[in-house]
């Protein structure tokens, strides 16, 4: 995927990419529609990788750019990048993702304030109504959207904070281990939006913890190692063997 001509690319291309001193330079195209995995050993630069493409850590080198029909947007820092089209779940949702002290729905709206507004001032009905396209997309089981968000299971909070990334109407989407922590029902709940996320042409990246969950999403695999790709697999080879074997510094 990496040495495809980028000329007339659309999607998110990541060009000799340094994440960590003396580390060899990565580079890869995501494109629309298709879901990548990230797998390594924690601390060995996957995370670190796909905080760079959300803006919220700066590359030690190379330059991550999001070109779409019409227009192309050098990532430079978090703000650039959501205001480009990318949208980033965290992996810590209790320390960087909810606002315990507020509301579902304004945990939900946090990010998208400005597209409430009526003649200058937040309308309550056209926020409650955005929030509940999403509440019935992604299941969300929640009392009622003034509820503080800290009366909601775990999975349904994560379900919010997706709400509130697909809000943005990104079109390359970063997950960070986006079903750690939460039950079986949901993980599927979300797996099945992930997969009709992309068939509407988004992109996805996923980084998580478990082999299991990546091989039954992406498409392709990026193995970190050092902080670098140790091992890009795809098709018949993406099987939990290869990927512990890359991840341990052997050949896939």
């Amino acid at each position: 995927m990496a040495d495809r001509a980028a000329s007339d690319f659309r999607g998110l291309a990541i060009r000799d990419l340094v994440i960590a001193a003396e580390a060899n330079p990565i580079t890869q195209l995501i494109a629309p529609g298709e879901i990548v995995g990230l797998a390594g050993l924690d601390g060995h630069g996957q995370e670190v990788f796909l905080k760079m493409l959300a803006g919220l850590t700066p590359p030690l080198g190379g330059s991550i750019e999001l070109a779409l029909p019409g227009a192309s947007h050098k990532i430079i820092g978090f703000r650039r990048a959501v205001a480009s089209g990318i949208a980033y779940l965290p992996r810590d949702r209790r320390a960087n993702g909810i606002f315990p002290t507020q509301s579902v729905l304004d945990n939900f709206a946090v990010s998208t304030l400005g597209r409430d507004t009526r003649l200058g001032l937040i309308s309550p009905a056209a926020r409650k109504a955005r929030y509940d396209i999403y509440r019935e997309r992604l299941s969300i089981s929640a009392p009622r959207p003034d509820a503080p968000i800290t009366t909601l299971s775990g999975g349904n909070q994560q379900k919010v904070l997706l709400a509130r990334a697909l809000a943005l109407e990104p079109s390359i989407l970063l997950l960070n281990d986006p079903t750690r922590g939460v039950d079986v029902a949901t993980r599927h709940v979300l797996y099945d939006v992930f997969r009709g996320l992309t068939a509407d042409g988004m992109g996805l990246v996923i980084l998580s913890s478990e082999i299991e969950e990546i091989l039954l999403l992406c498409r392709r695999v990026l193995v970190f190692r050092e902080n670098e790709v140790a091992a890009e697999i795809s098709g018949e080879a993406m099987n939990t063997d290869n990927v512990i074997t890359a991840m341990f510094g052997r050949a896939a």
